[in-house]
């Protein structure tokens, strides 16, 4: 709308301060805000009413066609996608695989042999985990006594 950058507002600034006078600067920037914020509320209070407006006329569904029309490949996967998504489904519904009793057993077998093979390696990997603890909790020789700091020797005083 308008475009004003900081040169123009420092412009603008400078001249208020000359013609309206530093005491009378506060009111009349509180007066211009409030006149921006009613000007403000009476476009957006606007432009939802043009919404509600369009939105009750079927604006909405000419938009829809817009789209559709501006990218129909995208309009066509998303048609093919539903379809085959209730197909799939019905496809699921209706066959369902059914498990003969031998085939079942032979399923839990392998079920359980698998859980414990997870174990035993659980089981191995804790071992390896504990074994370099147990190689870094061997004590420590004994620390060696500090030295003196340098240039604080002490020296015999002459004797007179």
């Amino acid at each position: 709308m308008f475009d004003l950058g900081w040169t123009e507002l420092l412009l603008i600034g400078i001249v208020a301060l000359i013609v309206v006078g530093p005491k009378d600067l506060p009111g009349m920037f509180r007066a211009v805000g409030n006149f921006v914020g009613k000007a403000k509320g009476m476009a957006r209070e606007f432009s939802r009413a043009m919404n509600d407006a369009a939105d009750q006329s079927g604006v909405g569904d000419i938009q829809k066609t817009f789209k559709s029309a501006a990218n129909p490949m995208k309009t066509a996967m998303d048609e093919v996608r539903k379809t085959t998504d209730s197909v799939t489904r019905d496809l699921n519904d209706v066959t369902k695989p059914t498990l003969s009793p031998e085939q079942q057993a032979s399923a839990e077998k392998g079920r359980a042999a698998t859980a414990e093979m997870a174990e035993a390696r659980k089981a191995a990997k804790a071992e390896a985990e504990a074994a370099p603890e147990k190689v870094a909790s061997k004590p420590k020789a004994a620390a060696k006594p500090k030295a003196a700091p340098k240039g604080k020797t002490s020296k015999p005083e002459d004797e007179a």
